[in-house]
């Protein structure tokens, strides 16, 4: 067989193999077991770390405002404040527990440089933290548009604890981020609103100016006034014209501005009316503090530890030892062989 592998070359088949791995059996078991116990001493050394998980789904992005204030409003906008929220807030939610905002307050929060035992000091240990951070802590979307949030620590409490903290944190990230738009919104709303109160003031000022000259109602005053002036001058009335002609005078000089001033009080009146319902809408905005995110399960304190399988890395590792000892004799064999 050897000559014919010399001839062949580096070519074994399964029987020729069997053959092989019987009559290198001795060497075969002690690199496997040596294998073995090595794959014991390595798994043994690896801290045992529990799992905690939280379920939760996004809400659906609805004005709240919209839904639950405004009775006047039509929207095409069908999603209600119940309902969760699909492919776009689930990536949106992802986006936030992906940020560095919730990475800086679990961080912070739990003291993770101290719990993870990275030495300030030490080279690099910011990098060393987010390796570890971004190792013990993931997120993930599911098949159910759900967004679960995993983490694996040494213990247990501890892993349940900051994966709760996440959920309810997000749920801040979430209010600060709408509220930030919410207040610059209702600033803008609030200025316009009492710029349209502080003109209508100002126009109503002026027309009250205008009625203490006697004008209440231009139309229909100039009406009777042009009326009984052609009366008076067509009867030969001069005396009753003569007494009129100071009413016409004052209704030529402020008839125009009333009727201009009338009209924009009318519209400043109805965009007040408006913008004061808008403040409204923008004020419930500003003060929701309906939460963003609906938590199905929250994270408990796991039993039992998640990771090391050592069983599975020692099955793993003593086959990996075989089969690399196997090929490494063959290696051997084959140079012999060659020679």
């Amino acid at each position: 067989m050897a000559q014919e592998r010399k001839n062949q070359g580096f070519v074994y088949n399964a029987f020729d193999l069997i053959q092989f791995a019987w009559k290198k059996r001795l060497a075969l078991i002690i690199l496997t077991g040596i294998g073995f116990i090595a794959s014991i001493i390595i798994s043994l050394l690896i801290p045992d770390r529990f799992q905690s998980k939280v379920i939760m789904f996004p809400a659906a992005s609805v004005s709240i405002s919209k839904n639950l204030v405004e009775t006047n409003v039509i929207t095409s906008d069908t999603k209600d404040i119940l309902t969760f929220g699909e492919d776009e807030e689930s990536e949106r939610l992802l986006q936030i527990l992906n940020s560095d905002k919730i990475r800086q307050h679990i961080i912070k929060k739990f003291d993770l440089m101290k719990h993870y035992e990275i030495d300030p000091k030490s080279k690099f240990p910011y990098t060393r933290l987010m390796k570890k951070y971004e190792h013990n802590v993931k997120f993930r979307r599911t098949e159910f548009l759900s967004i679960e949030i995993e983490v694996l620590d040494e213990n247990a409490r501890m892993a349940a604890d900051i994966a709760n903290e996440i959920a309810s944190y997000v749920d801040s990230v979430y209010y600060l981020i709408k509220f930030s738009r919410a207040q610059e919104a209702y600033s803008i709303v609030e200025r316009e609103y009492y710029q349209s109160t502080n003109m209508i003031m100002q126009l109503t000022d002026s027309l009250r100016f205008i009625r203490s000259k006697g004008i209440q109602d231009y139309e229909s005053q100039s009406e009777a006034f042009n009326k009984a002036y052609g009366d008076a001058i067509a009867s030969g009335n001069f005396r009753g014209a003569e007494l009129l002609q100071p009413k016409l005078d004052t209704m030529a000089k402020y008839g125009g501005i009333y009727v201009e001033l009338d009209y924009k009080l009318e519209w400043e009146v109805e965009r007040n009316s408006l913008l004061k319902a808008k403040l409204a809408a923008a004020k419930v905005n500003l003060e929701s503090t309906m939460s963003n995110v609906f938590v199905v399960d929250r994270a408990s304190e796991a039993e039992r530890k998640a990771v090391p399988k050592r069983s599975i890395i020692v099955i793993i590792s003593t086959l990996s030892a075989f089969f690399l000892a196997l090929l490494l004799l063959l290696i051997v064999d084959n140079i012999k062989v060659k020679k």
